[in-house]
């Protein structure tokens, strides 16, 4: 039966480089899949773009080219990847200009666009998730970018595309459209196209699958994560799928660490909702087929909804912050008088803030009160953060702190402030016949 080699080369966008490396050197692949967006990624990509139009891509996506792109030319490895974020257009001319400055010739690169609807949005009768109109964001909206799903890809791979960069796109369908592509699968396929869900699906976190994330040292074991593999996907032609890695890498592929990837981000999983399919993982069985080898089937898939959802990138608020650290006999009674005087401060100056939060790490940050240590901790560290509407009340936070210095309790030390505009996501719904997408080329 034929098969196809899928590796999965990046997880998020500041994922390790030389795993990618290392599957295009040794993972006899076909294609090569960098997933490198997250949810307000996106937004962010789009100041970046709304700054300086050249930009908008991956901040990494130059590296990442650098380090795999010969490799892959040499091999006839293809890549799929979204590092195009916020501006397929400018990573599709970035990566050609390192294929020429790499001596290679004959390189085609297809750039995706069209899942950028920030217009429609801003003119449209639409609802986000939070019950609000859209409209009611104004001039805080930055971005607003359906998740697109295979079919574009396909047609860029069906054109002869070496390399397809996209923006947003269903994290699945970076794996789902080679699959499609390679074994000529109906679109109406909701079987096949489910098990590529799946494959799509477990590879989509990179490491994670390879005990990246799934360690936990005496219950859960994962040998050598500094050297972390991360995973190849064998599709054969009827669908079926196995997760491996390259021999010898870091880290390990068991049921267990494919059971956790695949309910990973899950809402339901008899209906997980892609602009493809909606994928049914509920009768899903896996098998240890050998060291590092996990065969998995059962997944199926109805046919799609119809709609898209659209990430929607907005500036939320700006966020301060400063800490401080005590130690030593007594530590705990000082930072909580730092924490009071702090308090006090922020209320005798009037610092106009809609949110404050007070943490004292190693006793209360993560649990409160109710499971702070009994025993008096040798060391604490005071972080205090304020939610606030404007960039200037915001530095006011990390001030007081820092002024614990001189205006506080005896051994503070190792103060930080800092202030962030704060990017938030809603989302919304879009039917998807109202996404045009166009595939641009450029060659070497």
């Amino acid at each position: 039966m034929k098969t196809l080699r899928i590796g999965g080369g990046a997880g998020y966008s500041g994922d390790r480089i030389e795993p990618a490396l290392e599957l295009a050197e040794r993972g006899e692949l076909d294609y090569l899949v960098f997933e490198c967006l997250a949810e307000r990624t996106i937004a962010l990509a789009q100041q970046a773009r709304m700054k300086d139009p050249a930009l908008g891509y991956d901040p990494l996506l130059e590296a990442r080219m650098l380090a795999v792109l010969k490799t892959c030319a040499d091999k006839g490895i293809r890549i799929v990847t979204n590092m195009g974020a916020a501006n397929p257009l400018a990573a599709a001319a970035k990566i050609r200009e390192i294929a020429v400055s790499l001596g290679l010739h004959g390189l085609k690169i297809a750039a995706i666009t069209g899942d950028d609807v920030l217009d429609r949005l801003r003119h449209g009768d639409y609802v986000d998730d939070s019950g609000e109109p859209v409209q009611a964001l104004g001039e805080r909206l930055l971005s607003a970018n359906a998740y697109l799903g295979a079919q574009p890809l396909v047609e860029a791979l069906a054109q002869g595309a070496d390399v397809v960069v996209t923006g947003r796109v269903a994290d699945p369908a970076l794996v789902l459209a080679p699959a499609i592509h390679a074994f000529g699968w109906a679109m109406d396929d909701w079987q096949r196209l489910g098990q590529g869900t799946l494959a799509g699906h477990l590879l989509e976190c990179a490491g994670q699958v390879c005990g990246g994330y799934f360690a936990d040292p005496g219950c859960k074991d994962v040998p050598d994560l500094a050297r972390l593999g991360f995973p190849i996907a064998v599709i054969g032609e009827d669908g079926s799928v196995e997760i491996t890695k390259v021999a010898g890498s870091g880290g390990k592929v068991t049921t267990a660490t494919c059971t956790e990837q695949l309910l990973y981000e899950i809402h339901d999983p008899a209906a997980y909702l892609t602009p493809d399919v909606v994928a049914d993982f509920s009768a899903v069985t896996m098998r240890q087929a050998g060291l590092d080898r996990v065969t998995i089937h059962g997944a199926s898939g109805h046919p799609k909804s119809g709609m898209l959802k659209v990430s929607i990138g907005y500036i939320d608020s700006y966020v301060g912050e400063g800490q401080i650290s005590y130690a030593g006999p007594g530590a705990l009674a000082r930072a909580r008088l730092a924490q009071e005087i702090v308090a006090s401060r922020l209320a005798l100056t009037g610092v106009a803030l809609t949110e404050v939060r007070y943490d004292l790490i190693g006793v209360n940050a993560l649990h409160g009160e109710r499971l702070a240590p009994t025993a008096e901790p040798f060391e604490v560290r005071l972080r205090v953060v304020g939610r606030a509407d404007s960039m200037r009340e915001a530095i006011r936070v990390g001030n007081e702190v820092e002024t614990l210095y001189t205006c506080g309790p005896a051994g503070g030390g190792g103060a930080t402030r800092s202030a962030r505009e704060v990017v938030a996501i809603r989302s919304t719904l879009v039917p998807a016949e109202l996404v045009a997408t166009a595939i641009h080329f450029e060659e070497t």
